[in-house]
């Protein structure tokens, strides 16, 4: 079962999943995921899909739970940031409850922000944040924390089958048009010819993972022992400004887009990049695609989503 599965990662992880031969049910309640992200999977024999919302109980048998329930990008989770935090509660509770009564290995989708606004870089997972327990990102960032507490409290105390993965930023075709993140609305500002907009001075820095890299991580955590539980940090180490992230897009799509700077937002981290030597030890994986190949695929993406009929 994939929890959130028809948004960005999660539908490129049941098409991952189908395609290795799992019976595979796909969970959302489309609050930022889109029916047309799994569309192509509707009429295959071993996909399922079922509208629902994981803050309320789920009463499923299934052997194996990727729980990627939650808006992941700021301008939705802050959209309602009771829910929000819901959904990463209540939906860890439910899920794990889930996982415990039919003895299923789960995997939770956690996130690079519980590290906060990093004062420790490259960040590892042994460095515990810099959070602010009450600005307006908290919602996602304590949230994620909380369900990661979560985890590790129901393997100690029901000795449950736990993995927990730390996603850094990740890009790739499925992200949505209008989700506020860095890389889609570079693109979507290059595509239409529209100012690019760059918050603070651009020399703020991420690291951008491919989505097919991302899922090859997150599978192989999946597949190990156990004994290996995490958390582990998912992301590509390879650092970029926001300007020069900017610059590689303008001059990929050809676009006469002139950038705007603006002020930057309140806890926005001003460096967020992975120590991935965990994955590389456990897991003996690293990504494998570069930034300019990924934005390559994506660009092509959004430019046939903007072109579509109705757009």
């Amino acid at each position: 079962m994939v929890t959130g599965g028809a948004g960005f990662l999660g539908s490129h992880l049941c098409d991952r999943l189908v395609e290795a031969g799992n019976e595979v049910l796909c969970v959302d309640n489309y609050f930022t995921g889109r029916r047309g992200n799994v569309a192509h999977l509707l009429d295959h024999g071993r996909f399922e899909l079922m509208r629902h919302d994981v803050t309320f109980p789920l009463y499923v048998e299934v052997d194996e739970i990727y729980n990627l329930a939650c808006p992941a990008s700021p301008i939705h989770y802050q959209h309602d940031p009771v829910q929000t935090t819901k959904t990463s509660v209540h939906g860890a509770i439910n899920m794990l409850g889930l996982a415990k009564r039919v003895n299923a290995k789960i995997f939770q989708a956690s996130t690079s922000e519980v590290y906060g606004d990093p004062s420790v870089h490259p960040q590892t997972e042994t460095y515990w944040g810099n959070v602010n327990p009450i600005g307006i990102r908290s919602c996602y960032d304590e949230g994620k924390r909380c369900a990661e507490t979560l985890f590790f409290d129901y393997r100690r105390q029901h000795d449950l089958r736990i993995k927990v993965g730390r996603i850094f930023n990740t890009y790739g075709p499925r992200m949505h048009p209008d989700d506020g993140r860095v890389v889609s609305n570079f693109i979507v500002q290059a595509l239409r010819g529209d100012p690019i907009t760059i918050f603070g001075n651009g020399e703020q820095t991420r690291s951008f993972c491919y989505v097919d890299d991302l899922i090859d991580v997150i599978m192989a955590l999946m597949a190990t022992g156990d004994d290996v539980t995490g958390p582990v940090n998912m992301g590509n180490p390879g650092e970029f400004s926001m300007l020069e992230l900017a610059e590689t897009i303008v001059e990929l799509t050809g676009s006469s887009s002139s950038l705007v700077f603006q002020p930057l937002p309140d806890d926005d981290p001003r460096q967020r990049c992975p120590d991935i030597g965990q994955a590389e030890k456990l897991l003996g994986w690293r990504p494998k695609v570069p930034l300019r190949e990924g934005l390559e695929h994506t660009i092509a993406y959004f430019d046939a989503l903007l072109s579509a009929p109705g757009r």
